[in-house]
């Protein structure tokens, strides 16, 4: 079995050569596209979140539906009942390669990386939802893979397209809360939607006729078909998911990815409770130290779940939400949500501050997350969670969970992608693919 620890470099051009060797003779001419000219799409996971991202790209053509689960994606099979159904993406794109133009990607974490850089080898352009890998190697690997190929690429962070959270980065743009120092982030999860501190399921399950387990597996470890796992729950579990912060982090660093270049913490630290070999646990907090940067002072991130929550001290007076965002600066310090629509506790009013509109504006910002990778996709500028964006977003969210899954202290080298202080550490970086899925 390969060891998914080679060298970025060595990776990225086996990749290239492998795209200019078997991928570009099939390329569609209908890569470059005019300003209304209607993509043809093909979406991998059309259950759960993937109704939403087919749904939202509705006006397209719909050309390709994948799914392991027939049963769980038959809404959308007959809401498109034009596009081929598959149960296996790679024999979607040995079949239509060169009729689609685009993919969205909705299938748990750990099956996100796969099916991506399948796409962006053969220059088609990405949605991908969040987390946008299961790891940091991975995260790093599809950014640098999409930049080269030059594709349109989207994260599902859709809170960043909301109308007040644009607004909520412009004041913080305009200097409002004066230099950032610390930033703290909680959501309710788990507990609310599915639980963690969990070890392996028990018993012997049959899969249902219209799953195809092996598939869902994919590149995991083998694990017997357990409903435990699908179609909502493997959110909990190491080899399946991402925990809470995985779940939310993506979300709730909107703010942050819209006037911080957040990327390559330098340490990390977590404490959680409940945690077990196989899920995450049941409430954490974890802290990540970011060094100076040009024209961005050092600053520290706290994550908190699971019912924790950050200080009361840091904005009195007012009940902290299920799933919040502060921002602390030196001059005022900044409460605000999932969508934005935050309140500074000095008291000052958005419309006193003056605050260039730099996001632009949009009313239906669900709708506006995909017309923002759609556009990019025919030749427009940048979706605002490009993976240029998304990608180093994605290595933070993960580097809390290895420094959990750690149980210490992690160091962080950024350029080599390698934990310093804790050599077992590097094990929660990358990960060993299931044979028949290496890369």
């Amino acid at each position: 079995m390969k060891n998914p620890l080679l060298s970025r470099r060595s990776f990225l051009k086996s990749s290239v050569l492998a795209t200019s060797a078997v991928t570009f003779p099939f390329i569609s001419t209908r890569n470059v596209l005019g300003a209304n000219e209607r993509l043809n799409i093909a979406g991998i996971g059309c259950g759960g979140k993937g109704k939403a991202d087919l749904t939202f790209c509705h006006s397209q053509n719909i050309v390709a539906l994948v799914d392991i689960d027939h049963q769980h994606a038959a809404e959308m099979f007959d809401k498109f009942p034009q596009a081929r159904r598959y149960r296996d993406y790679r024999v979607m794109f040995d079949e239509m390669t060169d009729k689609i133009d685009a993919v969205t990607i909705s299938t748990p974490d750990h099956m996100h990386f796969h099916p991506a850089m399948r796409a962006v080898r053969s220059r088609k352009h990405v949605f991908c939802q969040k987390p946008l890998t299961h790891t940091v190697w991975e995260a790093r690997t599809l950014t640098q893979a999409a930049r080269e190929a030059g594709v349109a690429t989207q994260m599902g962070n859709q809170g960043i397209s909301a109308p007040d959270m644009r607004r909520d980065a412009e004041v913080v743009k305009a200097g409002a809360l004066g230099k950032i120092k610390e930033m703290h982030c909680w959501t309710n999860r788990p507990g609310r939607y599915w639980n963690q501190g969990l070890g392996r399921p028990t018993g012997t399950h049959t899969a249902p006729e219209h799953v195809d387990w092996d598939l869902w597996i994919g590149c995991a470890p083998w694990r017997p078909y357990n409903p435990a796992y699908h179609p909502f729950a493997w959110r909990a579990y190491w080899d399946f998911g991402t925990g809470a912060i995985g779940d939310m982090g993506c979300h709730l660093l909107n703010l942050a990815a819209l006037t911080m270049d957040i990327r390559d913490p330098s340490k990390i630290v977590a404490d959680g409770v409940g945690q077990t070999k196989e899920t995450g646990p049941t409430e954490s907090h974890i802290v990540w130290d970011f060094p100076e940067r040009p024209e961005q002072p050092a600053f520290k991130f706290h994550w908190y779940d699971g019912g924790r929550k950050p200080s009361q001290d840091l904005f009195s007076g007012v009940e902290y939400d299920t799933n919040g965002i502060l921002m602390v600066g030196t001059e005022d310090t900044m409460l605000t949500h999932y969508s934005g629509g935050g309140e500074l506790k000095s008291g000052r009013k958005y419309e006193d501050i003056n605050a260039p509109r730099i996001f632009g504006e949009c009313e239906d910002w669900h709708q506006c997350h995909y017309d923002d990778w759609l556009t990019a996709c025919r030749g427009g500028s940048s979706a605002l969670s490009n993976f240029d964006k998304a990608g180093p977003l994605t290595e933070v969210v993960l580097l809390g969970q290895v420094a959990m899954r750690a149980g210490t202290e992690i160091q962080w080298d950024a350029r080599k992608m390698k934990v310093t202080n804790n050599k077992d550490a590097n094990q929660y970086v990358s990960k060993t693919y299931r044979a028949g899925w290496e890369i």
